[in-house]
């Protein structure tokens, strides 16, 4: 990989070449200001790379953090070296690690290795998760002797705190840096590049902060169904993208509720819980089933729409483009009543207003107009006819059929199947 860069910092001009960087003090020699050069670099290996770049990324005070390989000797280090079969187990290794580059006058050298240590699990031997091997070694590689001697502090402090929450001990190796090769292109920033997945996260939980905190309340998880997501204490940008895309918006009748992988005590989990963000559909307490990585919004309500609706009319109405019977029982206990809003059964998105309700002797409600912005227009050729298919904008979920002019005075009338909603009385406050 071949790339240069120039950026401007305290009156320095770093240049990065090839993963590697050089300071020029010419600016400091011309000028009359004294100024001490807080940039330093260290290199931290944690298991796979690539989200630990980006966490390494989102704290301020990093200004630079690449991926690529320490710590090994005896053949080229590529990927695809050393993740060969043949060396998984070899001391000899490369370790996949981060070059992080960062002002210690914003952030300590002490509080970035602390962030390392809380990021992962360093009592696992060669192995992170699911990922095992030599190249997913716990390691700290300094570049002087104040880093060495602070890693070997916070390694000493962070033991007893391990041993207090039942972990073994640490296994992190703590050496001078002797050489950093840089990663192939497409690793760097993977996950901009890849914007579907899932972060590894196989942190323990265990903080440095010696403030007592106190577990998470489930007990509301106990009865009911709920949506847990288990989201990342460190940057995530798969978890960032969900709640962006899908859950900030949210409105169902299921809560959902964000939990981080410690925080799940009392509850029934089946799934690995170091993936974030996994979505986890809990019945009574415990799992039914899950979804590990970013779920697009239509994905999100595919699944669901599976835990909510089961194998009844409602789901086959909402994915499988049926059409309720006429004059079924959700029709005759929505045709009138009182003033208020017609909801996604999965979304809690508005869609449709009483007010522009009205009786089309069909067997099917029928509405004048949705809500402003709330439903899609689509061309239906099913049955051999040409339709307005109409869907709900939030969950792509199947609402009905526009039929142009066929409402009072001339008017539209949107057809739509009343087992796919719920009904929200109009607030008076």
């Amino acid at each position: 990989m071949t790339f240069s860069r120039t950026v401007y910092l305290l009156g320095a001009a770093i240049t990065f070449s090839a993963g590697c960087f050089a300071l020029s003090t010419e600016k400091i020699e011309h000028s009359n200001v004294a100024a001490t050069m807080h940039i330093k670099t260290i290199v931290l290996g944690s298991g796979c790379f690539w989200g630990a770049e980006k966490r390494y990324e989102a704290l301020e005070g990093v200004i630079d953090a690449e991926s690529g390989y320490a710590d090994g000797h005896g053949f080229k280090a590529t990927y695809k070296n050393i993740t060969d079969q043949s060396r998984r187990f070899d001391e000899n290794n490369y370790a996949e690690v981060v070059q992080v580059m960062y002002n210690s006058n914003v952030i300590s050298s002490k509080a970035l290795i602390q962030n390392y240590f809380e990021s992962h699990d360093p009592t696992q031997l060669n192995r992170q998760g699911n990922d095992i091997g030599t190249q997913y070694r716990s390691i700290i590689l300094t570049t002087t002797k104040e880093q060495a001697q602070l890693a070997e502090q916070v390694k000493a402090e962070y033991q007893p705190l391990l041993t207090e929450a039942g972990y073994g001990q640490i296994k992190t190796v703590i050496k001078p840096l002797e050489g950093f090769v840089s990663a192939e292109e497409y690793h760097q920033n993977y996950l901009q590049k890849n914007p579907n997945g899932y972060c590894p996260d196989h942190a323990t939980g265990v903080v440095f902060n010696k403030t007592k905190k106190a577990d998470a309340d489930n007990n509301f998880l106990l009865s009911g169904k709920h949506i847990v997501v288990l989201d990342s204490r460190e940057y995530c940008p798969y978890c960032e993208k969900f709640k962006k895309l899908v859950a900030n918006d949210y409105k169902g009748s299921i809560p959902l509720t964000f939990r981080h992988a410690d925080e799940l005590k009392g509850l029934t989990i089946k799934s690995a819980t170091w993936a974030t963000p996994t979505i986890l559909f809990l019945e009574n307490g415990k799992e039914v089933y899950a979804h590990q990585g970013y779920a697009s919004p239509a994905e999100f309500y595919k699944a669901l729409g599976a835990f909510k609706l089961g194998d009844s009319d409602a789901y086959e109405v909402a994915f499988h483009e049926r059409t309720d019977r006429p004059y079924c029982k959700e029709y005759k206990e929505f045709k009138n009543t009182p003033d208020g809003v017609f909801v996604d059964k999965l979304s809690g998105e508005p869609l449709f207003d009483t007010r522009d309700r009205f009786n089309s002797g069909t067997g099917w409600l029928s509405f004048k107009h949705p809500v402003k912005n709330s439903v899609t227009k689509h061309k239906d050729t099913s049955w051999g006819m040409t339709r307005i298919e109409l869907k709900s904008k939030s969950s792509g979920i199947h609402l009905g059929h526009l039929f142009i002019g066929e409402g009072p005075r001339g008017t539209d009338r949107y057809c739509i199947n009343a087992t796919v909603l719920e009904f929200k009385p109009r607030d008076k406050s």
